[in-house]
């Protein structure tokens, strides 16, 4: 099974970047040159720098253009929460929406923060998750497909960790994250029911089993004045 072209072009261009082709601070080339350069369409060349910046490699600045990011600080927040426990702790009704959900070739970057062996495939589901149906986030998480072959999209998207831990026996443990700020794109800004250009709180975070095991890396974006996160010292 092939990876699509668009992670066929993310790899390329993050391949470039480490090698030192672009280094941090410096402006890639337009879409435009780039969908001439890898010959595809300039909608397919967006989906692929689209995912670079949700991974914080890349950074579009309003006027200007796409950069190789700076490195941003990060802060370790304790625990692992999953979005409906979260909810539910809030006295709030938690659901989703599943946008897109399939199974395929990981990119370079989901394989490495997953620790996948050459070969593995994993599953990949955009969600749009609510609170007393507003939406919250949206959110795009990779994990293993060998990890919930067995399982039903509807046991996946409902509640991943729920059903990892009640039906495999595999029990959520620690979570490295990094928080930062973005501007929502018009996609993003279509699905939570915002302006484009609104704040946002983009969430990158790497999940493990209790056995230290990666089990999920996700990309979310939270509506600035609807979500906040805090720190336990």
């Amino acid at each position: 099974m092939g990876s699509p072209i668009y992670i066929q072009i993310h790899n390329e261009i993050k391949k470039a970047i480490e090698a030192g082709k672009w280094t941090v601070g410096d402006r890639i080339p337009a879409e435009r040159e780039l969908a001439e350069q890898f010959n595809v369409s300039r909608m397919t060349l967006r989906q692929a720098i689209q995912t670079l910046v949700d991974e914080g490699i890349l950074e579009r600045r309003v006027g200007s253009g796409t950069f190789v990011a700076n490195q941003k600080v990060q802060e370790k927040m304790s625990g692992v929460t999953s979005f409906t426990d979260l909810m539910l702790a809030q006295g709030k009704t938690p659901s989703s929406k599943t946008i897109s959900y399939h199974a395929g070739q990981p990119s370079m970057s989901e394989s490495e923060k997953l620790q996948l062996k050459d070969g593995e495939l994993v599953l990949r589901m955009e969600r749009i998750r609510y609170a007393n149906d507003v939406p919250i986030c949206f959110e795009t998480a990779t994990v293993p497909e060998r990890l919930v072959k067995d399982f039903s999209k509807a046991e996946v998207t409902s509640s991943l960790y729920g059903t990892l831990e009640k039906k495999a026996g595999l029990i959520p443990g620690k979570a490295t994250q990094t928080v930062s700020a973005m501007l929502a794109s018009e996609k993003i800004a279509e699905y939570l029911d915002i302006k484009r250009g609104e704040a946002i709180l983009r969430l990158r975070q790497v999940s493990y089993l209790q056995d230290g095991q990666p089990f999920e890396y996700v990309r979310t974006q939270y509506v600035g004045e609807r979500f906040e996160f805090y720190l336990n010292r």
